[in-house]
């Protein structure tokens, strides 16, 4: 009892004394917890930072007013709504947009007598089946030269190249890609002329693609760049789905999966169809 007492009026004598026992480099007390909020407080402004700056990096958007075509047998082409929003007023916009890639023969007709008929031909591969660019200025003046090249801005760096060039000459291969893009252009696949990027004050910008009814389905890249100083500081991409539907799909999917049996049905068809009509035009 008097150890007891004599250690609650001058401390115990078993106690360790202020420090004692504590690993190298341990604060004890207040001032270790002080230090370790100071230190939490540190983390969290760096963290809060990163993810500042993670937010200002991930400012320039964009987006479809709608990401599904549905193709009907009464679709005559549709368009489609592109907007965004810059993070760095001031910027440029080059909307690139690209079908499902393919391969397509280029043929060559000659006349042999009286009748033209196909002499020649060479195959493409990887050919987006559709081509178009939207851009807020001429294409020249906003995007610089290796930066058309490395993001395939424009149908000139699209890296159109044969399955089999042989012993072609480059001029001959030249004479080829040109006449596919001509023919893509005619049935309106690749656009000739870029749309217009509009600006909504400084940073709000908005486009309409444009679809024609002879689209062909599949899964459409659609690449929004930010560009400063000629080169591409920023990009969004959405992928817009083109799909046929109904009784029209029935009929796309059977001739691709079932070819002979669509062929014959066909031909049944016509042939039903013309002795019918056959049949009426007797009786009138």
């Amino acid at each position: 009892m008097a150890e007891a007492a004599t250690g609650r009026s001058g401390g115990r004598s078993g106690d360790p004394l202020p420090g004692a026992g504590l690993q190298p480099g341990t604060l004890a007390g207040a001032p270790g917890r002080r230090l370790r909020r100071l230190g939490y407080a540190l983390a969290g402004l760096a963290l809060l930072g990163v993810v500042a700056g993670t937010a200002r990096a991930s400012g320039f958007i964009a987006d479809l007013s709608h990401h599904l075509i549905a193709i009907t047998t009464a679709f005559t082409g549709s368009n489609v709504l592109l907007f965004g929003a810059l993070d760095d007023p001031g910027s440029d916009v080059v909307v690139v947009v690209r079908g499902p890639d393919t391969s397509t023969a280029v043929r060559r007709k000659n006349r042999i007598g009286p009748v033209w008929l196909n002499t020649d031909e060479m195959t493409f591969s990887a050919v987006p089946s559709f081509y178009a660019i939207a851009a807020s200025a001429p294409l020249g003046d906003i995007v610089a030269p290796d930066e058309q090249r490395r993001f395939r801005i424009g149908v000139g760096n699209l890296g159109l190249r044969p399955e089999a060039s042989g012993d072609r000459s480059a001029l001959e291969i030249s004479e080829f890609r040109e006449a596919l893009v001509r023919n893509k252009e005619k049935v309106g696949l690749y656009a000739a002329e870029i749309a217009p990027v509009r600006f909504l004050g400084d940073k709000l910008f908005r486009t309409t693609l444009a679809f024609p009814a002879n689209v062909p389905p599949g899964n459409y890249q659609i690449e929004v760049l930010q560009l400063r100083d000629g080169f591409v500081a920023g990009a969004q991409t959405s992928v817009l789905v083109i799909s046929k539907v109904g009784l029209e799909a029935e009929i796309y999917d059977a001739a691709r999966t079932q070819p002979a049996i669509y062929g014959l049905v066909s031909v049944i068809l016509a042939v039903g169809a013309g002795w019918s009509a056959g049949i009426f035009f007797r009786k009138q």
